[in-house]
């Protein structure tokens, strides 16, 4: 089974600057990798969502012409990565005549308006900031609780990947129609 959330132990090398020799190693090595790692995207991690667990090496070495030393460091991160057909739920963070931005956590979704629900009439209404059924009168608007499946994950050459969702099947669309379909 493929999980979306997942946790790794890395190594990497730490660089100490001088100005920092007298502070305690663990802490300002967490607080580089942290810097470094955390809220970046990573082809084969994934989005980079914490550092934690931080060992680093007593034993640091000296490289000619630069005063810091660096240490061997090991450590754990939390990442995620998003899985086609997952069922997701977010909060609507804003809403579009083309369609939703869901927030599913450390990535914002695209949910295309025709991929909003089933009716056969949909339109964005700019006064409500929603988008609304014509036919069943409902509406998806910003702060909404939704639930999509993941379609589609188009990976772009720098930052991270972009997500579209549809909730039109089953069990899927805002939270409070769910069960009374």
């Amino acid at each position: 089974m493929i999980t979306t959330y997942r946790i790794y132990e890395v190594t990497d090398y730490v660089r100490i600057p001088p100005s920092r020799f007298g502070e305690p190693l663990e802490v300002v090595a967490e607080e580089h990798l942290r810097e470094k790692y955390e809220a970046k995207f990573d082809k084969d991690l994934g989005i980079i969502i914490l550092v934690y667990d931080v060992k680093v090496s007593d034993l640091g070495i000296v490289l000619p012409g630069d005063g810091s030393t660096y240490h061997e460091a090991r450590f754990k991160i939390l990442s995620y990565i998003p899985v086609m057909h997952e069922v997701v739920e977010g909060v609507v963070k804003d809403a579009r005549n083309i369609g939703l931005f869901v927030n599913i956590g450390p990535l914002d979704a695209f949910v295309h308006i025709s991929q909003v629900m089933d009716s056969d009439d949909i339109e964005y209404n700019d006064a409500l900031k929603a988008i609304v059924g014509d036919r069943n009168r409902r509406q998806v608007a910003v702060g909404d609780k939704v639930r999509g499946r993941i379609t589609n994950i188009s990976y772009q050459a720098a930052g991270p990947p972009r997500i579209a969702m549809t909730m039109r099947q089953p069990n899927l669309g805002k939270l409070e129609w769910i069960g009374g379909e």
